[in-house]
């Protein structure tokens, strides 16, 4: 049997060796005992299951949750010239008929199926009358409630493979196990006396990073991400469908080769976005963290979190699709905590245990993406590992990080803990620390304990990261019974007894990063991010010009659009329109000196030009604006056109703005005359044409004898930029 198991890994599978744990795990079940093996994504699983199933008789049953994930490996496996088959909903009545009838005549090895398909009556009795050689249970995690991807159906999976064959052995498969999670998924298939297999979660390969999600300034980053790895693969992932369509078209307007990828999309379309991303059609997916994307792509270079992940399991396991042939992977996410508000509430329909659950794998996600620690130690020790030096590799190893000296804060930490009868989590010990009296804390008498309050003087936030650190430090453990509970370690009496010098690090404050950082900008140390000869060189042309045309040079371009100028160099005329406030019809009327003048500087100072930087806007307000020159070109009152739109008067006036600003002309005479006579249009003229900017609190401010309404300077600015500057 061992040479038939070598022959077969090599001729079949192409591997003259075993990797990490594969050898043993194979050896086990083929010895017909249940197994566990817990092995990060892209450690080789599939091959755990796959040539057991080839060397024994019989057809192996695979459980797998994922749809798309099936179809990528019967077609790998058959490219292989190995019988498999998969059975799920995808299938019609025939081509289920077919696949059954080729199990039943023994010629398929595996047999891929969704726990839903399990679990129809037709589908058991046809399991029965087959030779079996064993069931494998892919994404075990799925069966725990603690997990990152619950579904109860895997929760019936042993009660259905009692039925089926009750002596079959089962080897249950997962990328992502915390000890909790473990234990469930053991008790659940009844196997606690299975064979373990628990490889490292360590992918050295991996650089993890968190930046902070800025309103305006993330598309941009995420442009210029994927632009500076031209032609590498990658996977970017959001929470909804809506998101999902809106970032890959983004990027396809972008010029960036682009697919999305989600449940709601036509299974044709799906299947075909996924085969272009295989075949290298595709460089970027586009997917929802929701339906999971099961690629087995080797060469996957970066994973981009656009939308915070629901738990730090979801997290390691897609970020782990990056790198997986051991070369590198950036593993990239933005962040804000108003995502994590956002995901709470999704989950207030939920029963009172899960809702509680899944805001603790929540608070676990929030704390890592704050957290000032080496990255990588803190996912290791999340999954049960310790990693005693900082990686180096990670974004917070990579900067100049702050600290502070931690012995008394951590001896006060452990103490509550200890205090409390090592029975609470970690929310409670922050309360008793802090000495905030809740009802929970005083049925306890914990507002009478010598450690109430000590902690009064620190903020809530510091606490929860001083224990944090502590659990990253081993002085606390997470109780594996009692979800949430800590437990004092022996290196953590070690420490009550003789506490030592220890450097904690301070979180990260996203609020303040994303008010100060542009992070792929060259910031100057005046904290500029433009280029401020270059912006000085614009103003002055802007002047020029604005003298020629006998024109206020605001009207020309202004202050904000020359200065993304001069952060990203446009030298054509698109990218040019597509500078904040310019569009097509000002490149017409007055780009051509300003792109000459951008052109020379570029060569003169051999500047890389960063067009990768200069997000296109992926069309999705065109409709409304288009809506709206069509009404005005109809002479269809304001108030009318907004009511039609169901937008109110300062969201109208806000797109017509946003239209004349980028050089298209309107014509609202009709609507100025039917509001305000000659007199007051003059005094408007006159005021705008030798205003230094057309800021309308300047404005209101210089005619406030005149007693204009702001949305009257509005409209009358919309004709004036329109005439003079379209």
């Amino acid at each position: 049997m061992e040479e038939k198991v070598k022959a077969d890994l090599k001729q079949i599978f192409g591997f003259s060796k075993f990797r990490g744990n594969q050898e043993p795990i194979v050896d086990n079940l083929l010895n017909q005992r249940n197994t566990f093996v817990i092995m990060p994504t892209g450690a080789g699983k599939s091959l755990c299951y796959q040539l057991p199933a080839v060397v024994k008789d019989g057809t192996a049953i695979v459980i797998s949750p994922l749809i798309a994930l099936m179809k990528n490996q019967v077609d790998q496996l058959n490219a292989i010239g190995i019988n498999a088959h998969f059975l799920n909903s995808t299938l019609s009545k025939s081509e289920s008929n077919r696949v059954k009838s080729e199990v039943l005549k023994k010629q398929t090895k595996l047999l891929y199926v969704a726990p839903e398909s399990l679990t129809k009556e037709e589908n058991i009795a046809f399991l029965k009358e087959a030779e079996l050689s064993f069931v494998a249970i892919d994404e075990a995690h799925c069966i725990s409630e603690w997990g990152h991807d619950f579904r109860p159906e895997y929760r019936k999976i042993k009660s259905i493979v009692a039925q089926i064959a009750p002596t079959l052995p089962i080897i249950a498969l997962t990328a992502t196990a915390t000890p909790k999670v473990q234990q469930d998924i053991q008790r659940n298939l009844q196997m606690e006396e299975a064979d373990l297999f628990k490889s490292s979660f360590n992918r050295t390969n991996l650089f993890y990073e968190v930046r902070a999600k800025a309103k305006n300034d993330t598309k941009k980053q995420l442009i210029k991400f994927i632009k500076s790895h031209k032609g590498k693969s990658g996977i970017i992932y959001c929470l909804s469908r809506k998101k999902v369509e809106e970032i890959a078209n983004l990027l396809q307007v972008n010029q960036i080769n682009a697919a999305p990828y989600h449940a709601g999309l036509d299974s044709s379309v799906r299947i075909k976005n996924q085969d272009d991303f295989l075949n290298e059609e595709v460089d970027v997916i586009v997917a929802t963290i929701a339906f999971g994307m099961g690629i087995d792509k080797p060469d996957v270079r970066y994973v981009i979190h656009y939308d915070v992940p629901k738990s730090l399991e979801g997290y390691y396991q897609e970020t782990g699709r990056a790198g997986r042939d051991g070369l590198e992977g950036h593993c990239l996410m933005f962040y804000r905590y108003e995502d994590i508000v956002k995901l709470d509430k999704f989950n207030k329909d939920k029963a009172v245990t899960e809702r509680e659950n899944a805001k603790i794998l929540l608070q676990e996600m929030a704390a890592y993406a704050e957290t000032g620690v080496c990255r990588r130690k803190f996912i290791l020790n999340y999954f049960g590992e310790t990693l005693d030096e900082d990686c180096g590799f990670c974004d917070n190893c990579k900067r100049e990080r702050e600290t502070f000296e931690g012995m008394d804060y951590l001896l006060l930490a452990l103490q509550a803990a200890q205090q409390t009868n090592e029975r609470f989590g970690l929310e409670h010990l922050v309360k008793v620390l802090i000495g905030e009296v809740t009802d929970y804390v005083s049925s306890y008498k914990h507002d009478q304990l010598d450690v109430f309050g000590k902690g009064k003087e620190e903020p809530e936030k510091l606490w929860t990261s001083v224990l944090r650190q502590a659990l990253v430090m081993n002085l606390l453990a997470k109780d594996i019974e009692n979800y949430g509970v800590l437990k004092i370690t022996p290196k953590g009496h070690g420490f009550l007894s003789a506490p030592y010098s220890a450097n904690l690090y301070k979180d990260h404050d996203f609020e303040k990063e994303m008010e100060n950082e542009q992070p792929e900008l060259e910031v100057s140390s005046g904290g500029i991010a433009y280029d401020e000869k270059l912006f000085e060189l614009l103003k002055a042309e802007r002047k020029k010009v604005a003298r020629s045309k006998n024109l206020p040079p605001y009207v020309i371009f202004q202050d904000p659009s020359l200065e993304e100028m001069a952060t990203v160099y446009p030298t054509t005329r698109d990218e040019l329109a597509q500078i904040n406030g310019v569009g097509m019809g000002k490149v017409a009327k007055f780009g051509s000196p300003f792109l000459k003048l951008i052109a020379s500087y570029v060569e003169e100072n051999e500047i890389e030009t960063a067009s990768d930087v200069v997000v296109k806007s992926s069309g999705t307000r065109s409709k409304v604006k288009i809506s709206i020159i069509q009404q005005i070109d109809r002479k269809i009152d304001l108030d009318e056109i907004a009511e039609n739109l169901n937008i109110s008067m300062g969201e109208l006036l806000q797109e017509i703005e946003q239209i004349t600003y980028s050089g298209t002309k309107l014509n609202i005479d009709y609507y100025i005359h039917h509001i305000m006579d000659e007199e007051r249009e003059d005094i408007l003229h006159d005021y705008f044409m030798s205003a230094e900017s057309d800021n309308i609190k300047a404005a209101l401010d210089e005619l406030e004898d005149e007693d204009f309404a702001e949305d009257e300077l509005r409209v009358y600015r919309i004709k004036f930029i329109s005439e003079h500057a379209n």
